[in-house]
């Protein structure tokens, strides 16, 4: 698993939303973007780590930023969470993996003792000429807003 890191670059990508619309990383040209991947939409860490995304929007566009939420769900189990938790930012339904890849965050994983491949949860802040300025690893769901404002 090759995972972006400061400074990298972010490669051309282009996905569909929770409607079926295509999101391209260009759409975001010349704006600050925040791409966080959760591991599945509707679990109790991915809702408390959105919904406080959610609760911290304002703040987080009165910073300049976009976000961009991504996981590999499907475009109605990404549409069924947006609209339970009426999130304001395009969730991706990244079911081929190339958000998901070019950001490399699919690998091994340890979960109660079984190993699995699955998304790691990670965030990336890229800035307006597409370039990773932070990555944060260890997300703290429930106060994940917080770690991307000290960005």
């Amino acid at each position: 698993m090759n995972t972006l890191k400061v400074g990298d670059k972010v490669p051309a990508f282009e996905s569909r939303d929770q409607d079926g619309r295509v999101i391209r990383l260009s759409d975001y040209s010349g704006k600050k973007l925040i791409v966080f991947f959760y591991p599945k939409a509707s679990t109790p860490g991915c809702t408390v780590e959105a919904c406080n995304l959610r609760d911290n929007f304002k703040e987080l566009r009165a910073q300049g930023f976009e976000l961009l939420g991504v996981s590999a769900d499907s475009e109605k189990r990404q549409t069924n969470f947006r609209n339970k938790y009426k999130f304001p930012f395009p969730l991706l339904a990244d079911e081929d993996h190339s958000v998901i890849n070019t950001f490399g965050v699919w690998g091994r994983k340890k979960f109660m003792g079984r190993e699995y491949d699955g998304i790691h949860r990670k965030s990336f802040v890229v800035n307006e000429e597409g370039v990773v300025i932070k990555v944060i690893d260890k997300v703290k769901t429930k106060d994940h807003a917080a770690q991307l404002l000290d960005a």
